[in-house]
């Protein structure tokens, strides 16, 4: 068996999807609000339903790989209870919510034939984000 190890430059940032249901609609509105106030990440549309590969509502959160060690403790911390799927982007959708992945949380079921029709190149793209930002109260 061959082993194959992939250089970590091919990580274009990182994508967070926060996944909740009815119930804990709002409790996701307020990590939401509270982690936008923290940290200057690229925040997605708010599904309140099953959308591309989620089986369930969610929103998502890009951020860079240099904000990664900032983002992902906090949400550790703050998750509320909710699951939380992130992810590398290196270009490979399927293979970035799969294998690449970490749960914070319960995993959740995703539909990997969607992930699997999507266009490399689009996901592919590196994506301008904004710098960390660092506020006091984020770290109370």
């Amino acid at each position: 068996m061959t082993v194959v190890f992939h250089n970590i430059a091919v990580i274009r940032g990182y994508r967070a999807h926060v996944c909740f249901d009815p119930s804990t609609r709002a409790t996701a509105l307020a990590v939401r609000q509270a982690l936008t106030g923290c940290f200057a990440v690229q925040v997605g549309v708010f599904h309140d339903g099953p959308g591309g590969p989620h089986s369930s509502g969610s929103f998502q959160l890009g951020f860079t790989p240099g904000q990664f060690d900032h983002v992902v403790p906090w949400l550790m911390l703050n998750r509320q209870g909710l699951d939380v799927l992130v992810h590398p982007l290196t270009g490979d959708e399927a293979g970035d919510h799969v294998h690449r992945a970490m749960w914070l949380g319960t995993p959740q079921p995703l539909d990997i034939d969607f992930l699997r029709s999507l266009p490399a190149a689009a996901a592919a793209r590196s994506e301008s984000q904004p710098a960390l930002l660092t506020q006091d109260s984020c770290n109370d």
